[in-house]
């Protein structure tokens, strides 16, 4: 293809997909993952039945052209395909190369992945997810940090269900801390369960995916599955139990180390937060950055950071994460120079 001095050189690529219907489902509903392809990787892509038409620049064409197969191998083995694996193939694609290299690999799936009764088997859409999800198999303690949207609580709490499933452990204890964010608490109607839910409602969400509603109502009638404030765990020893603290960023130093203190025998902790959105008074230290600073490096520990091209929500989230990051960046920077 011949161009004219100073302009973009330019590709296009033919993919025709056999079957018309797996091709319908990578491109998804009114091809809104070829939509997604566009924006994230600069490229025009047009479908035809189960011909798609990519251009653009070459690289970002190739890189599109593997994103689409790598999308038709997941169909052809019976999985989804949503707006977040589409982001999960292209960051895949980008630090790998591809989730499927050859032919031989097709049925192998790179990314780690859990299953519960209910939800069937979840994959890891992205690399920091993979990475997630082996600490959770390999440590007994993991700390996840980052922003909103990533998959650290959803994860956390469909493997915690898988363990209690598996027979690995006898119950589940999740917990919050209940930190007013400009709230105020005390001025909620009903006693302390009505005041305390809206703040654990998100963790009911993530247990309501992972496990039928039956299931669920009896296992918190029995006390195999707790859902509760962290001061409530003050003074108890929690033995082959799966606990979670989500939102640990607003834990602060004290409450962090009696919860980490709490762990018995037989039991795995999971710790999530975002440490930038602490609802801590001001100047109070979180205990969740304090912890990750104090026990890096111990064996038994994992670490996990998630970082704003991590999230997996809708496309606006990651963006909306990224405009925030980057002016927090600018302002540290700032006070930076100042201080010189």
């Amino acid at each position: 293809m011949k161009r004219l001095a100073g302009e973009a050189e330019t590709t296009e690529i033919n993919l025709v997909f056999e079957d018309n219907r797996y091709a319908s489902l990578v491109f998804g509903q009114y091809d809104q993952n070829l939509a997604k392809l566009e924006r994230r990787l600069g490229v025009i892509a047009n479908a035809n039945g189960n011909l798609v038409t990519i251009k653009g620049p070459p690289e970002a064409c190739e890189h599109a052209r593997s994103v689409l197969e790598n999308l038709h191998a997941r169909v052809q083995l019976g999985q989804s395909v949503s707006l977040g694996d589409v982001d999960g193939a292209i960051q895949e694609g980008a630090l790998q190369g591809s989730l499927f290299p050859n032919d031989a690999e097709v049925g192998r799936v790179v990314f780690e992945q859990i299953g519960t009764r209910r939800s069937g088997a979840v994959r890891a859409r992205n690399a920091a997810q993979d990475l997630y999800l082996r600490a959770l198999k390999r440590h007994e303690l993991v700390f996840a940090e980052g922003p909103a949207g990533t998959g650290k609580t959803w994860l956390a709490v469909g493997y915690a269900v898988l363990l209690l499933e598996q027979g690995a452990v006898e119950r589940l204890i999740l917990s919050r801390p209940a930190v007013e964010a400009g709230e105020r608490l005390g001025f909620l109607p009903g006693d302390m369960r009505d005041k305390v839910d809206p703040y654990l409602r998100p963790i009911f969400d993530a247990l309501a995916d992972f496990m039928d509603a039956r299931m669920l109502e009896r296992g918190m009638q029995t006390g195999m599955i707790e859902v509760a404030p962290l001061a409530f765990m003050r003074g108890r020893t929690l033995s082959h139990a799966c606990i979670l603290l989500d939102e640990a960023q607003n834990a602060t130093t004290m409450q962090m180390k009696m919860f980490l203190t709490r762990l018995g025998e037989g039991s795995r902790m999971i710790v999530t937060g975002d440490p930038t959105q602490t609802d801590l008074p001001p100047g109070q230290k979180s205990g969740l950055s304090e912890a990750i600073e104090l026990l890096a490096g111990l064996e038994g520990i994992g670490h996990v950071v998630f970082r704003e091209t991590d999230v997996v929500r809708h496309d606006l989230v990651r963006r909306i994460v990224g405009a925030y990051e980057s002016a927090a960046r600018r302002a540290g920077g700032g006070n930076e120079k100042a201080r010189k």
